[in-house]
C-alpha cells in the first residue's frame, strides 16, 4: 500500500489541534481548525482513521485474504481499549502528581487523580468495562465501538454498498435514542455518540475502499462538486466567524440560522458539521491535491507526517501533553502571552520529538532492545 504524505500530514495537524484545543489558556488554541471551520480536529482523526481503515482493509484482504483483514482490525480494537484503559490510569496519575506539586489544571477533571489514589483497581475497572471515558480520551471509546464493528461490518458494505449507505444514514437518524441505551456513567449514553459518528468513520472507509473506481466518475462532474464543496465549507466558516463578531453580525446569524436551523451540536454528529468535513475532503483531494503533496513535502510538513504516522501513541503523548501544558500555562497564575506561547512551542516540538523516536524505535520499552540490536549490528 502506497502511503499518503498528505494523509498522515493532516492526520499529524488533527493531533496538534486536539492538543492546543484541550489547553484552555493557550494562544495557539486561537488558531487552530475549529477557529475557522465548523467542524474540528475531532472529526477530521474520525475521517482520516476511517479512510486508513479502508485503504488497509483492501490492501490486507488483496494479499492475505478475508480472515486476515478482519483478524487485523479485530486485533486494532483491542489495542485501541488497551490504550484508552492505560492511556486513562496513566493521565490520571500524572494529573495527581501535578496536584501533589499544587499546580492547579483544567484540561481533565481532579477527580480521576482522587480516584486513581484511592481506589486504583476499582478506577481500573470502569476504565476496562468503558463505564466511564475520562475526558480527552473519551473519543477512543467510540474508536474502539466502531473499530470492533470493522470485521462485521466492512465485508457487507464491500457486497451492499448502497443498502449500507442507506442503513447508515438510518442508524444516524435515530442515533440520540439509540445512544441513550448505552450503559454508561453519563446518562444519555456515550458523550461521543457511537450511533452518530458511525456515519462520518464509515464515510471515510467508503473512501478508502472505493476511491480507485468513484474518483474516475466524481471527476467527470469535478467543476460542480468543487462548488458545492466550496460553497458548503465557506457555509460552514461563515457560521463559525460570524458567532466570534458577536451583536454586530445578529442579522447575519439569524439568517444562517434560517438555514441550519438551531444548535449545531458536536457530540451527536450535526449534519452541518459532515457535510462540511465532507466538502472539505473534496477540496483537499482534488483542488488542493498538489498544494497538499508541496506542504506534506516541506520541513513542517515532513515533522507532521512523523506526528501522524505515530497513530496511537501519538494521540496518547498528545493528550498527556495537553494536561501537562495546562498546568505549565495556569502555574505560575497571571503569565504573559510570551510565556505561554513558549509553552505551545515546547507541547508542539515535544509530540514531534516523541513521534519520531516512536517511529525509529518502536515504544519506550522496546527502545533498548532496538539499541542492543543497532549497536550490535
Amino acid at each position: 500500500m502506497k502511503r499518503l504524505i498528505a494523509l498522515d500530514m493532516l492526520r499529524g495537524y488533527a493531533l496538534v489541534c486536539i492538543m492546543l484545543d484541550h489547553m484552555p489558556i493557550s494562544e495557539l488554541r486561537w488558531f487552530t481548525l475549529a477557529n475557522f471551520a465548523i467542524f474540528d480536529a475531532a472529526e477530521l482523526f474520525v475521517l482520516l482513521s476511517g479512510f486508513l481503515v479502508g485503504m488497509v482493509w483492501l490492501s490486507v484482504e488483496r494479499k492475505a485474504g478475508l480472515r486476515a483483514a478482519q483478524w487485523r482490525f479485530a486485533r486494532r480494537a483491542f489495542e485501541v481499549w488497551r490504550a484508552l484503559v492505560f492511556g486513562g490510569m496513566l493521565m490520571a496519575l500524572v494529573s495527581a502528581g501535578l496536584l501533589a506539586l499544587d499546580m492547579d489544571h483544567t484540561a481533565i477533571w481532579h477527580q480521576y487523580a482522587i480516584w486513581v489514589l484511592e481506589n486504583p483497581l476499582g478506577f481500573f475497572g470502569v476504565l476496562a468495562s468503558m463505564w466511564l471515558q475520562p475526558n480527552l480520551l473519551d473519543v477512543l471509546a467510540v474508536y474502539v465501538i466502531l473499530l470492533a464493528s470493522v470485521p462485521v461490518l466492512v465485508p457487507v458494505m464491500l457486497r451492499h454498498p448502497l443498502s449500507f449507505a442507506a442503513g447508515s444514514f438510518a442508524v444516524w437518524c435515530f442515533a440520540p435514542v439509540l445512544n441513550a441505551f448505552v450503559p454508561n456513567h453519563r446518562l444519555g449514553g456515550l458523550l461521543f455518540n457511537p450511533f452518530g459518528w458511525q456515519m462520518l468513520f464509515f464515510s471515510g472507509i467508503a473512501m478508502g475502499l472505493y476511491r480507485e473506481r468513484a474518483m474516475p466518475v466524481l471527476m467527470q462532474h469535478r467543476r460542480l462538486l468543487t462548488i458545492l464543496s466550496a460553497g458548503m465549507f465557506l457555509f460552514g466558516t461563515a457560521i463559525v466567524v460570524a458567532a466570534k463578531f458577536g451583536e454586530p453580525a445578529l442579522p447575519l446569524r439569524d439568517a444562517l440560522r434560517l438555514i441550519y436551523g438551531g444548535e449545531i451540536g458536536k457530540w451527536d454528529l450535526d449534519g452541518t458539521r459532515y457535510m462540511a468535513i465532507m466538502g472539505a475532503s473534496w477540496l483537499v483531494a482534488v483542488p488542493l491535491a498538489r498544494i497538499m503533496e508541496r506542504m506534506a513535502a516541506s520541513r513542517l510538513g515532513v515533522a507532521l507526517q512523523q506526528i501522524g504516522r505515530g497513530g496511537l501513541f501519538s494521540f496518547l503523548a498528545c493528550v498527556l501533553l495537553s494536561v501537562l501544558g495546562d498546568a505549565f500555562q495556569m502555574n505560575p497564575p497571571g503569565q504573559g502571552i510570551a510565556r505561554r506561547m513558549a509553552v505551545d512551542v515546547w507541547a508542539m516540538l515535544a509530540l514531534w520529538w516523541i513521534s519520531a523516536l516512536w517511529l525509529r524505535f518502536g515504544a519506550p520499552w522496546q527502545m533498548s532492545i532496538t539499541l542492543r540490536r543497532q549497536a550490535k549490528g
